[in-house]
């Protein structure tokens, strides 16, 4: 089979290494270009010595030529850049972006989140929300695909299916989620400058941290009801990992057991998703170079109330592992090709 053409904008970031690792081991993907700002015309390798003898094309600034010669666009730019790029996709280009520039479905409520004014808006009706496990085969309906957060992903996952199915109440739900400072990209030591990352826990974003919108959004989307969260994110000191912790209130005709069925019936075909035995203790360690999300459930010393845990690798299944899932997806390949062992 011939080979797909990509080109990767960002690729000296976090996740956008990570994606250029997959994407190595993927047998259909040929990298045809490498795209950034301040990397251009340095090599991979120069940011992560494991590019350092695979053949690689040297960093370019991105110029909408190189559209003509590639199937397939990701992106794992600063938000707002892939919206700039999006108004000069070709027809035959599928945008596959990791920023947030597509994930909400109405432009005002970017710029309440975002404090930004949306820069192609017309391209917003083009996109999906694609979180692989959910909106499956209708994701090749579309030629922008937004990528969900890190977070979002760690707390959908789980929610999505017991919400719809009435098996826990949407009102009252607390989300405590850990992170590895990878999440916040390589400038991370510019923006906690004043934190010792190595030693130290803190917390973030208290009340209003952007994730809220898109968690908003998609559980609103599947649940006429009332949905209602308090979400708290922390920084650890681990460069990669999600540890979330959702803390939920049990209506009277469920249990934890019909919890755990039900997760075990929405994702028994789903390779990525692992559902494990009731009360189990997950932990970081299991996912980390995977994309895997593990998720447990627990019960609590109130036994109306269960505690969901989940743990993935942001930088993978919360971000570029998932975005060749649904690259996987669109071209009928396995949903495995490119992820089954990555590193």
């Amino acid at each position: 089979m011939k080979k797909i053409n990509v080109l990767i904008s960002g690729a000296a970031g976090y996740i956008g290494s990570e994606l250029v690792k997959i994407l190595l081991k993927h047998k259909y993907v040929n990298i045809k270009y490498l795209c950034g700002y301040g990397s251009a015309g340095k090599k991979l390798s120069y940011y992560d010595n494991y590019f350092k003898n695979k053949k690689l094309p040297i960093i370019q600034t991105f110029s909408s030529k190189l559209l003509k010669h590639i199937d397939f666009v990701f992106t794992a730019l600063p938000n707002g850049d892939a919206q700039k790029l999006s108004k000069k996709l070709l027809e035959k280009n599928i945008l596959i972006d990791l920023s947030a520039d597509f994930r909400l479905k109405k432009d005002n409520e970017y710029y309440k989140w975002y404090k930004k004014k949306h820069l192609a808006v017309k391209n917003i009706k083009k996109s999906i929300y694609a979180l692989p496990e959910i909106k499956g085969d209708l994701i090749k309906k579309f030629k922008i695909i937004a990528c969900p957060g890190c977070y979002p992903t760690s707390i959908l996952l789980p929610l999505i299916p017991l919400i719809k199915e009435k098996l826990i109440f949407s009102r009252n739900i607390i989300i405590d989620s850990k992170s590895g400072y990878s999440g916040a990209g390589r400038s991370v030591h510019k923006k906690f400058k004043n934190k010792n990352l190595y030693e130290s826990f803190s917390v973030y974003g208290v009340a209003n941290h952007r994730h809220n919108s898109e968690i908003q959004q998609e559980l609103d989307h599947i649940n006429k009801s009332i949905n209602e969260f308090t979400f708290t994110p922390h920084l650890t000191p681990m460069i990669r990992g999600i540890l979330t912790n959702i803390y939920v209130d049990l209506p009277k005709k469920s249990s934890i057991k019909k919890v755990v069925k039900c997760l075990q019936q929405t994702y028994k075909n789903h390779r990525f998703v692992k559902i494990l035995k009731i009360n189990s203790l997950v932990s970081t360690n299991s996912v980390i170079n995977t994309n895997d999300c593990q998720i447990s459930v627990c019960l609590l010393k109130d036994k109306k109330k269960l505690l969901i845990l989940t743990a993935l690798d942001n930088l993978i299944k919360g971000g570029a592992g998932q975005a060749v899932q649904n690259f996987n997806i669109i071209n009928n390949f396995k949903i495995t090709e490119g992820l089954d062992e990555i590193f």
